[in-house]
Formats: structure tokens, sequence, C-alpha cells
């Protein structure tokens, strides 16, 4: 491990760049606990970002400071010592202190302020800067929930930044300090850790992912009507899970074409192809994923395409029997409406009237309906209406 050089805070890089100010996220401590009171200290607003921070000398845990001062000034003591500093949504002070303590670049910096940043990997001098984008499935919604994880890799230190639950990075302390031949291979160890832990959380996701696409195929094809928003709200979560795995790749790559250049321990190689191939099966599986729900899409289409067009003909189909039966009716109508006619004529009370006296008066009346009522029977039996 490369000695480390003595930073006085009196000799301290300071950074000339400016920004908007904007008053600090409240973060959530480690554990579900009492809300921060509104007088509380400096020292207990950053006790609230800072998850854990501890200092390590031969891969053994040697303190463990309750505060970045504290952290500052016992590393300063142990010239062959490292850091490990855990922060969750640290303040603007915060991420500042520890920028002047490590020459941290700016740039990164203001990433680290920021989030929502893609997954990268930068190198600034002797401090490499990865953003990495970590993942779990949420049981209870059936949902891909994300987070972002910035770390910061020096010489002598490792800084995380977390923005989101995930990933749990105690998990990979306590692992990493019951390895200590691990550990003691210094800042690089800790970082392919992290990338392991990120990349093994990638895991559940996928079986999550993976049953919630069978659920859809047996929804798709049962006609569940709100299928269609659960295919596009998948969708959207896979997009999203693709821009935090495909980057990887790349980044890993990017790593493991350092190794002669930084001359890299050759068990950390190891560990970082494992990631490697662990991180490509995972993209791989996200992109079938993508495929498989467009599919899925399309065929749910082709099925409600189809269901609307046997609706439509089942309707068309019922507008023509009424359509027949109205056909009916009127004929009925219209024949019984002749009789109707003449008989309602004849009945009228009035003295003059061609026929009122004649002899064959009422035959020719009761002839003259039925003459009618079968002639239009016949007209209406031969246009197929009854």
């Amino acid at each position: 491990m490369a000695e480390r050089r003595a930073r006085p805070a009196s000799t301290a890089k300071k950074h000339t760049w400016r920004r908007t100010t904007r008053p600090p996220a409240a973060a959530p401590p480690a554990d579900p606990g009492p809300a921060t009171p509104a007088g509380a200290t400096a020292e207990q607003r950053e006790a609230d970002s800072v998850i854990q921070a501890a200092l390590y000398q031969g891969g053994v845990r040697v303190a463990t400071p309750s505060s970045l001062a504290d952290t500052f000034r016992e590393l300063r003591e142990q010239r062959d010592g490292m850091a490990w500093i855990g922060l969750a949504r640290p303040t603007e002070a915060e991420l500042l202190s520890l920028s002047a303590e490590f020459d941290l670049h700016e740039l990164a910096v203001e990433d680290a302020m920021e989030a929502h940043q893609r997954p990268k990997l930068e190198r600034y001098g002797e401090t490499l800067f990865v953003v990495l984008r970590a993942a779990r499935y949420l049981d209870a919604p059936e949902e891909v929930d994300f987070g972002e994880l910035h770390v910061f890799v020096g010489p002598d230190f490792v800084i995380t930044v977390r923005h989101g639950a995930a990933p749990d990075l105690s998990a990979v302390r306590r692992r990493m300090e019951a390895s200590p031949e691990l550990l003691k291979l210094g800042p690089e160890a800790v970082l392919y850790a992290i990338l392991d832990a990120v990349v093994d959380g990638y895991a559940p996701v996928v079986a999550g992912v993976q049953n919630d696409i069978d659920e859809i195929e047996t929804e798709v094809f049962g006609g569940d009507p709100e299928v269609s928003r659960r295919i596009y709200e998948l969708s959207r979560e896979m997009v999203e899970f693709q821009r935090a795995t495909r980057p990887l790749v790349g980044m890993l790559h990017a790593l493991m074409a350092g190794f002669a250049k930084y001359g890299t321990d050759e068990e950390l190689q190891r560990y970082l192809r494992d990631v490697a191939d662990h991180v490509t099966h995972t993209s791989e599986r996200v992109d079938g994923f993508r495929q498989a729900l467009t599919d899925i899409l399309t065929v749910n289409s082709t099925l409600v395409t189809q269901q609307q067009n046997a609706e439509m003909r089942a309707l068309a189909e019922a507008g023509f029997e009424q359509n027949e039966e109205i056909k009916k009716i009127s004929s009925w109508a219209a024949i019984l409406f002749a009789p109707t006619l003449v008989g309602t004529i004849y009945g009228m009370n009035f003295d003059e009237m061609p026929e009122l006296h004649w002899t064959f008066g009422y035959p020719f009346a009761i002839g003259l309906m039925a003459v009618v009522c079968v002639s239009l029977y016949f007209i209406f039996k031969r246009r197929d209406w009854l």
C-alpha cells in the first residue's frame, strides 16, 4: 500500500468552484429510530449521515471513530492504515469536508451531491470514482426498487455515499472483516467486494422479474384486462434495470484492462473476473426480459384485437337478428293496418258514402280487407320479411 501523505488541516486543498447552495436533505439514520431534534448539534446531524467509519491496519479494524473529524485525526496518526467511511445521503458540508481532507475532485463531489448519475468509472489522479446502481425486489408491491451508490477509492481510503436503501454495505463490511487476508490488500479489495455485493443483489431481482413475467403470461391468456398496465410498468423497470447493468460490463472490463498498469493483486484479478461474468450473465437476462415483454405485449395486443373483433361480430349478429324481428313486426303491423283502415272509414257516421246502402256493401268491405291483407302477406313473404 502506498505510504500516506500527511494532510494537515492548515494545508488542506481548497476548491474554488461554486455551486448554488440548497438546504441539505435530511438523511435517515441507518436503523429506524427517533427523529433528530430541531435543536440538534452538528455532531448529532453528522451521526445521522455517517453510517459507519472505521480504520483498518493489516486487514484488522483498529479504530471506530464516531465522527468525520475523529476519522481524519486518527488516519493521520496511522500512516499505513486505511479508512473506510460509509455515508447515507450526506449533507453538502460533510462532502466538502471529505473533499478537502482527501483531495477529491470537485466534479466527482458535485456528482455525489446531486445523485441521479449513470453508472460510470472515472479516475482523478490517484482517486477512483465509481457510480453504481443497486437494485432490490420488493415482494409486496411486486416492483423493483433502485438505489444509487457512489464510491471514492484512494490510496488509503474508501468512501461510500449511498442514495437509497440498497445495497446493504454493512454486510459487505462484515464479510471483509471476516477475511482479513483479503481486506489487507487495501482499498481495491473493498471496491471489488462492493461491486460483488451490488451484482449479487441483482440475482433476487432477476428471479422476481422472471416470476412476474410467468404470471403476466398466464394473465394475458386468461384475458385479464389489467395485464396491459402491468406489462408497461414492468417494461419501464426493465429499461431502468438495463441502464444499471449494461454500463457495468464496460466498467469491469476497463478495470481488468488496468491490472498490469496498476499492479493489481492476482487474487483480486480473479475476484473481479468472477464479478464480470456475473454482470454479463445478468445483463443478458435483462435483455431477454425486455424482448420477452415486447413479445408478450404484442401477443396481448393481438388477443385484445381478436376479442374486440369477436365482440363486434356478436353485436352485428345481434343487430341482424333484431332487424329481422323488426321486419316481421312491421310486416304484421302493415297487414293488420289495412282492415283497420277500411273498417275505420266505413264506421264513420255519414249518410252519403259510397256503397253505404248497397246490399253487398258489407261483403264488399270484408272482401276488400281480405284481398289487401293477403296481398301484403305475399309481398312481405317474397321479400323474406315473414
